[in-house]
């Protein structure tokens, strides 16, 4: 029984998909909450028309929380955006995540009238999983960059949280598919989907393509609603069995594509359920198909990085780059250590060099200060989010011009912990 419970809980497994899940859960806490950030005073301020969710939190706390003040709403409001952003990024991912989820409950006891859903029920689930260990910001994070390891992505940390995350989701799809059928569910006794597409309640179903095809076929609407049940009962079994894990994962996303597209549904359906399916690909084998690009990647032509290995700033940004090259794309080279840098490009020299970083392309097409970061944010997935922030009109006016002041003041950043002693600025003279 030990073996069992430390094989299916606690044996240590990389963590790279929890890190991406973390990403998936940011952006679904902010299609929830930002939305109604946008007007306090008709959702948060006294003046707005609020329900309260007594079933959820206590009369002691609601009654605690009406007593905020407009100051306060908006104290919090700032908590929210600026920790949201902090666990989307992965900066301070566990601290970050709490925090989050402390102001997300605020705005949720405040006024449950606008966030008060199944679906957010189910999100704050997931967000108090997400609390209890920092192993999400292991990777796809400024924490891992900030710790300088390049073998960040195949950490291993116990495996017990995303097993909680898997069974979340699995019991999601069951309990779902009992209130179907128990209590006042009638999807075996009645027709429900034959009722949705003819007389629907407002707000509830689109007009999407085919909906005119079912609204004269009941018999074809019932029988499309057994399957529904079929497969949300047999989820959990098809989930955890190895040989049905992964047509399992996508019928559950291609379920859920088929809500969104059909029914008014959360943000949660489509910004969370899918990536929490694919928790359950083993880490283990996204870590070997990296390994395998890396390998692929080491023995054909790289992209070369050229940069000032004097320079403590310089060697400490090229390890972060390092972390970024998730699938070592790069190869880093010390102009100071190499004797002929014009063997590797006609235009390059030690003056040149030192005045500014280089990309050196298989195909010889040479980049240098500002177009290095630019041409980066196109090759590492770690810097895809700033490929609007890099190509956004204007910053290749103004992105050169500080970037060429950061090189020339490189070795005076004392701020910078790696250039505290200033041995770059003593060691090259003025």
């Amino acid at each position: 029984m030990n073996k069992i419970w430390h094989t299916l809980f606690l044996e240590e497994r990389p963590s790279v998909s929890l890190s991406l899940f973390r990403i998936a859960v940011a952006i679904t806490v902010g299609a929830h909450v930002i939305p109604t950030l946008w007007n306090l005073p008709d959702n948060y301020y006294a003046t707005a028309l609020k329900t309260f969710n007594f079933d959820f939190f206590p009369v002691q706390l609601i009654e605690l929380v009406q007593r905020s003040s407009d100051q306060t709403v908006l104290f919090f409001v700032i908590v929210f955006y600026v920790f949201w952003f902090f666990f989307l990024i992965g900066l301070f991912s566990r601290l970050s995540c709490i925090l989050m989820t402390l102001a997300g409950y605020y705005f949720y006891a405040l006024n449950s009238l606008h966030v008060g859903t199944l679906s957010w029920d189910i999100l704050l689930v997931t967000l108090f999983l997400m609390c209890l260990t920092p192993y999400h910001g292991d990777y796809f994070s400024v924490d891992a960059v900030r710790r300088g390891d390049a073998g960040s992505y195949k950490r291993k940390r116990p495996f017990f949280l995303q097993r909680l995350l898997q069974i979340q989701i699995a019991s999601t799809f069951f309990y779902t598919a009992l209130y179907k059928i128990t209590g006042t569910g009638n999807w075996i006794s009645g027709n429900p989907i034959y009722y949705l597409m003819n007389y629907p309640p407002a707000g509830v179903t689109k007009w999407f393509l085919l909906r005119d095809f079912f609204m004269d076929k009941p018999g074809l609407c019932y029988a499309a609603g057994l399957l529904i049940l079929i497969i949300e009962i047999s989820m959990p079994v098809l989930l955890f069995w190895r040989r049905t894990r992964m047509s399992a994962i996508y019928v559950g996303c291609f379920f859920h594509l088929v809500l969104i597209l059909t029914l008014d549904v959360p943000a949660i359906f489509f910004f969370l359920f899918p990536p929490q399916l694919l928790l359950f690909i083993n880490p283990e084998n996204i870590v070997r198909w990296i390994e395998q690009k890396r390998r692929a990647n080491a023995q054909a032509p790289q992209s070369q990085l050229i940069y000032d290995g004097h320079c403590q700033f310089c060697r400490r940004s090229v390890q972060q780059l390092q972390v970024m090259d998730l699938f070592h794309t790069l190869k880093m080279v010390d102009f100071q250590s190499t004797s002929h840098l014009e063997a590797l490009h006609p235009e390059l020299s030690k003056e040149r060099c030192a005045s500014q970083l280089h990309l050196l392309e298989p195909d010889r097409t040479l980049y240098g200060g500002f177009a290095v970061f630019r041409r980066l944010c196109l090759i590492l997935p770690m810097l895809y989010p700033f490929i609007l922030l890099f190509y956004f009109p204007g910053s290749g006016i103004v992105g050169p011009f500080v970037y060429r002041w950061v090189a020339q003041n490189r070795y005076l950043f004392h701020f910078n912990k790696t250039c505290k002693d200033n041995a770059c600025f003593l060691g090259h003279g003025k």
